[in-house]
């Protein structure tokens, strides 16, 4: 198999000092691969909040290493972790932290302009290209309050891929929705991981959702327990 888009090994984080410090992760051992679409599952405090903010870089590590497309990010400073995150990641949450002032248009122009410093051509196109994309080509300007929830996590999906990522992390993305609505939601995030190849790893209570993954991990006390590939 070819390298993996991130692996980390042997990764321990833990909070607090002395007799306070609690280890949360235990020696993780995990590899992502290019093109995945994987699942992340466990009981609440198993560790799946910890584990995705190391692999969104929005937390280090207290032990082992971390590489995402051939860099070692552990090694890298703050500012360029940030730079890093912002073209290399997207992030789909449980709720979808639109701006309710703006509209569907320009929630996924915004985070393009803030990462460039400024509006730049084809920023536009880009965020209306996905809009129509997933379905949204009538409602891109109206205000995300004007919206729907399940359009509002649609416009989510559509930022998220704004800056075409090499991995989308996505915590409980179905979450605030209805049944209906959150398959939907599901099905659109697999047909972006078939037709971009982006990679997409989706934390999920929701074990209807987890076995239409390709891959399933599930971590229990801080410890990978499973980690399935399906057919």
């Amino acid at each position: 198999m070819a390298d993996p888009l991130m692996s980390l090994l042997g990764v321990k984080k833990s909070y607090g000092e002395g007799v306070a410090r609690t280890e949360v992760l235990h020696g993780i051992d995990l590899a992502l691969h290019r093109g995945e679409f994987a699942a992340l599952i466990g009981p609440s405090g198993s560790g799946k909040s910890t584990l995705l903010h190391l692999l969104g870089l929005l937390d280090r590590a207290t032990e082992g290493r971390i590489t995402f497309d051939e860099r070692d990010v552990e090694s890298l400073s703050d500012d360029e972790r940030a730079m890093f995150r912002g073209y290399k990641l997207g992030f789909i949450f449980q709720f979808h932290h639109l701006l309710p002032e703006f509209t569907a248009l320009e929630n996924v122009v915004l985070p393009m302009m803030a990462l460039a410093g400024k509006e730049k051509p084809g920023m536009r196109e880009r965020a209306r290209e996905l809009l129509s994309r997933i379905g949204l080509s009538d409602r891109m300007n109206n205000r995300a309050t004007d919206l729907s929830g399940g359009q509002q996590q649609r416009v989510a999906i559509a930022r998220a891929l704004a800056m075409k990522p090499l991995l989308v992390l996505a915590d409980e993305p179905t979450g605030n929705l209805d049944q209906e609505t959150g398959h939907q939601v599901f099905e659109l995030m697999r047909e972006f991981n078939r037709v971009e190849k982006t990679s997409f790893l989706i934390v999920t209570h929701d074990q209807r959702l987890a076995v239409q993954c390709e891959r399933v991990i599930e971590i229990v006390d801080g410890r990978i327990e499973r980690d399935e590939k399906r057919s």
